[in-house]
């Protein structure tokens, strides 16, 4: 939706999932745990503006991605700078990489997993396939992604190519898409049995990659998705995600949330907006299933985020209030957001509903 005004602007006590939304706004220097009536219940504050987003740990600390001024820039997502603070704003744990981009991940073995830029090697760049002609950066070079995990102590404990690790030519790029960067990763998840899920911008595809042999063991890819965003393996062993809806077949400008089957890639359930232009955010966005069920959908763009039943129903709208000038416009922008239990292990009871619920 497009709004005139902001914070919250739907609750339905009945059906919403009880609990606590972390959003860090896009453009400012700052992380929210807000409440189911919009009220601020603790803040984390960053010396940087955000590589994107933050989300907290089981154990209840804030990891947080800071964008540096160093490093690439062959397209948005920029990050750089990775933090765990505790519930208190004490910096726990840091690790630097500039061109750190998008998404990043602390997993099982407590090592952190990330994705980087680095410019592709000029025989592999000949072998790419698709997309506009001499729309390569400045200097001529195309950017890919690599994901490296690295330990507690920073060392390097394992890295993957995209460049070295695909077949480049069996993954074309969209035609209204740039040569500036190869797939353009914008989200990596740790799966259950350790292999990492991917979702690549610019064909509008979700990989898993074996841990092991570093080979694509599973792909699904859609052109109608419009160049998805975020990827999540739900308990039912279905994937979520966000679908932002651009460069899509028939030219239809809306985005949508789409839960499909692992096996057959069929679509099982999906969230669009009524009308379906109301839900559209081409860039960002992310979306999580409950435990009740029911779906929170951060619509980034617009800095929106909603609660949605299986059937469809709004139960729960909030608008980050959070606006920051930029050369386009004053922008609240958002790429993702979770909601925890206030039980949960990440809040452990830190924080308190009841004047809220």
């Amino acid at each position: 939706m497009r709004h005139t005004t902001v914070g919250l602007l739907e609750f339905d006590r009945a059906r919403a999932t009880p609990g606590v939304t972390i959003i860090t706004p896009l453009q400012g220097k700052a992380t929210y745990l807000v409440g189911m009536k919009g009220e601020v219940l603790h803040h984390w504050d960053h010396p940087l503006k955000p590589g994107n987003y933050a989300y907290l740990l089981a154990n209840g600390n804030l990891l947080w991605a800071g964008e540096t001024v160093e490093g690439p820039s062959p397209g948005g997502g920029r990050g750089g700078l990775l933090r765990e603070y505790d519930w208190d704003g004490n910096v726990l744990w840091e690790y630097q990489d500039d061109a750190q981009h998008h998404d990043f991940c602390r997993l099982q073995n407590g090592n952190t997993l990330y994705i980087g830029w680095e410019k592709m090697p000029k025989e592999a760049q000949a072998r790419m396939v698709g997309a506009e002609a001499g729309t390569e950066d400045d200097n001529g070079d195309t950017w890919s992604d690599y994901l490296r995990e690295v330990s507690p102590a920073g060392e390097t404990i394992w890295e993957w190519h995209a460049h070295s690790d695909m077949q480049i030519e069996d993954y074309p790029l969209h035609i209204m898409s740039t040569r500036k960067e190869f797939l353009h990763c914008n989200a990596c998840t740790e799966l259950p049995n350790g292999d990492i899920m991917l979702s690549f911008r610019k064909n509008s595809m979700i990989i898993v990659v074996d841990k092991k042999t570093k080979k694509v063991s599973k792909q699904w890819q859609d052109k109608a998705w419009g160049q998805q965003h975020d990827c999540t393996l739900l308990e039912n062993g279905n994937v979520l995600f966000f679908a932002n809806g651009i460069h899509v077949p028939g030219g239809v400008f809306h985005s949508k949330v789409i839960e499909f089957d692992w096996d057959s890639g069929d679509e099982v359930w999906s969230y669009t907006g009524s009308p379906p232009w109301s839900l559209f955010s081409p860039n960002i966005s992310g979306a999580q299933r409950l435990a009740s069920g029911n779906t929170l959908i951060c619509e980034g763009l617009h800095g929106g985020v909603i609660e949605v039943t299986p059937e469809g129903d709004i139960v729960w709208e909030y608008v980050s209030p959070w606006f920051v000038k930029t050369l386009r416009g004053p922008n609240n922008g958002v790429f993702r957001a979770y909601r925890y239990a206030v039980e949960s292990p990440q809040i452990a009871g830190r924080v308190s509903l009841a004047s809220s619920y």
